[in-house]
């Protein structure tokens, strides 16, 4: 009953916090620079994780940071949790994000994600959505931005994974910039569309980078996924990685 209790105010405190600091958040775009923006969002989301920790005794570790190359690069996530959209600002340096477009209309919501420059794409729109995130993301990488992709798309349920987007790995390929990949098991404590958050430590580790100036985009998927399930399957037996 404790833990349905604390899930419940968790859920409605996500709701309600995200609202009220957009608000704030959109107004404070007016005054201040991108790099403080940044800092406020690191804000919102030590509030959330701070308040998930409390109500529903779900903490997190993270592992492998020394492995983080210098400069700004591409991260590419797994993606099985709402919990990794809120904390990954915390994970990287100073980022932006690639998400679908829909979430911009959200109101003030959807302002403040357009003011940390997040590239918004039509997930339905194939080859100019591709372009977008290329032409975008370089202007990204250029102001010295991390850049932070879900290839899988959308969450996946645990021991699931799809084909990865080329987006990512195309942007790195073509920029010569490293990717790293991002394993995490978040959706064995708080699964996709689960209003329970199980108690916990949800770990994540950072994978060593993976060079791909001039690879084949595919190749480049190919190795972050295969490490990413491996990772997985290895830390929750018989976990499976199933493509579709």
């Amino acid at each position: 009953m404790r833990q349905w209790l604390g899930s419940l105010f968790f859920t409605a405190f996500l709701f309600v916090w995200t609202f009220v600091f957009a608000v704030f958040f959109v107004v404070a775009c007016c005054l201040v620079p991108l790099r403080r923006r940044l800092a406020l969002v690191r804000f919102w989301a030590r509030v959330l994780l701070g308040t998930l920790r409390l109500c529903c005794r779900l903490d997190y570790r993270i592992e492998g940071r020394e492995q983080l190359p210098a400069g700004n690069h591409i991260a590419l996530w797994k993606h099985s949790s709402s919990w990794e959209t809120l904390a990954m600002s915390l994970v990287f340096p100073d980022q932006t994000w690639i998400l679908k477009k829909e979430l911009t209309w959200i109101p003030f919501v959807g302002w403040g994600i357009l003011q940390i420059r997040s590239i918004a794409i039509d997930r339905k729109s194939g080859n100019s959505a591709v372009n977008q995130v290329l032409t975008q993301g370089k202007a990204r990488l250029a102001e010295g931005l991390w850049i932070m992709v879900f290839p899988e798309g959308t969450r996946m349920p645990v021991g699931q994974t799809k084909r990865y987007g080329v987006s990512g790995a195309l942007l790195a390929s073509q920029t010569g910039r490293l990717v790293v990949p991002v394993v995490h098991d978040a959706g064995f404590y708080w699964p996709r569309r689960g209003l329970l958050k199980k108690p916990g430590t949800i770990r994540v580790l950072l994978g060593a980078p993976i060079e791909c100036s001039g690879r084949d985009p595919r190749e480049i998927n190919a190795e972050a996924q295969a490490w990413i399930e491996a990772t997985l399957a290895d830390w929750h037996p018989p976990t499976a990685a199933l493509v579709k």
